[in-house]
């Protein structure tokens, strides 16, 4: 593959073979017209002479044999101990008695050189991927939450001091994230049948299609409100799009949708959530509606979430969190917050 900053495209390339074979310019004219040196157009000639048109296209600048190469053996001991026991170069170096630069590169060549792209318990390499475009692909789960008791919960006063079983029930946030902007559209429920998740799916496709997001596919995972639930295919249906689900025991492959699930738990849902639904039980806090990130331009005309917090869901800052946590579980928690912290 070419560099950046190449003086001859592929279409350049072909306008030096035309000046010169079909018009006649020498190869001094030619060079001075294109900008290169003369040793580059006859470079392109040999290349020209040698296979044609396809020949002026990038070639890539690994060497034919390279005969220093570590063996292959070599090469699986060194990913093996990679992804069993997550050491780095360094100590691999140490344990196999080769150099460490010979264990990074080999770490590098199989894309095993970073910890976070490796699955924890298994060390496999994760599969990452992001859609080209906003609405190809959206991502909905549920997560079940437990509500909080009047006066706070084990987070204000440390588990075993409050009763583990309050009756206070469940919520049951339902989540709609894009693929690509990352752009989310949540929902809180009483419960997660197909009728719910049916009607969850509708208005969060009714709610793209405001923002000019036109919605393909939609993935889910494998439980039943999603997969055999009737009245959800039929939501499908209707609003016209793909249905896929996750590999089972994969939750990493809505990995998305869980990643956002995580954020809501550690923000607070203050800061992402707000009121959706006339039947949701009052433990979130009140005056609110559905929303979605919070950004000031439109996400899917920022940059990558990871790059630029705006498009990220529930951006708030540790001293915010902290004042919207004490007043959605306890009003009169400012002590006990101000000593953990």
């Amino acid at each position: 593959m070419g560099h950046a900053r190449r003086r001859l495209s592929e279409y350049g390339r072909a306008l030096l073979i035309a000046r010169v074979r079909v018009e006649g310019w020498s190869a001094a004219a030619a060079a001075e017209a294109a900008g290169v040196s003369r040793a580059t157009v006859y470079l392109w000639l040999r290349r020209w002479d040698c296979g044609g048109p396809a020949a002026l296209a990038d070639r890539s600048s690994r060497p034919h044999h390279s005969p220093h190469r570590l063996a292959e053996q070599a090469e699986a001991e060194i990913l093996a101990l990679r992804q069993l026991r997550k050491l780095g170069p360094h100590r691999l170096g140490a344990v196999l008695g080769r150099p460490r630069s010979t264990c990074y590169a080999v770490l590098r060549r199989h894309q095993l050189h970073r910890l976070d792209w490796l699955d924890r318990p298994t060390g496999t390499l994760i599969r990452r991927y992001e859609r080209e475009r906003p609405g190809e692909l959206v991502h909905i789960d549920v997560k079940k939450l437990g509500r909080i008791p009047v006066g706070g919960g084990h987070r204000v006063f440390g588990r075993g001091v409050v009763p583990e079983c309050t009756g206070q029930g469940y919520d049951f946030l339902h989540t709609c994230i894009d693929d690509h902007s990352r752009y989310a559209y949540a929902e809180i429920h009483n419960d997660e049948r197909g009728d719910t998740c049916a009607g969850f799916l509708q208005r969060a496709v009714e709610h793209f299609g405001t923002l000019g997001i036109r919605t393909e596919r939609v993935m889910t995972n494998n439980a039943r409100n999603f997969r055999t639930a009737k009245v959800f295919q039929a939501a499908v249906a209707e609003v016209g799009v793909r249905q896929l689900f996750t590999r089972p025991y994969r939750p990493q492959t809505n990995g998305k949708a869980e990643r956002f699930n995580r954020r809501c738990l550690m923000s607070g849902p203050t800061s992402v959530l707000t009121r959706a639904t006339g039947n949701a039980r009052p433990c979130f806090p009140s005056g609110c509606t559905c929303t979605t990130t919070i950004g000031p331009t439109p996400p899917w005309e920022a940059l990558h979430p990871s790059t630029v917090s705006s498009t990220s869901v529930g951006t708030t800052s540790r001293g915010s969190w902290f004042s919207e946590r004490i007043a959605w579980e306890r009003q009169d928690a400012n002590t006990a917050y101000g000593e953990m912290d």
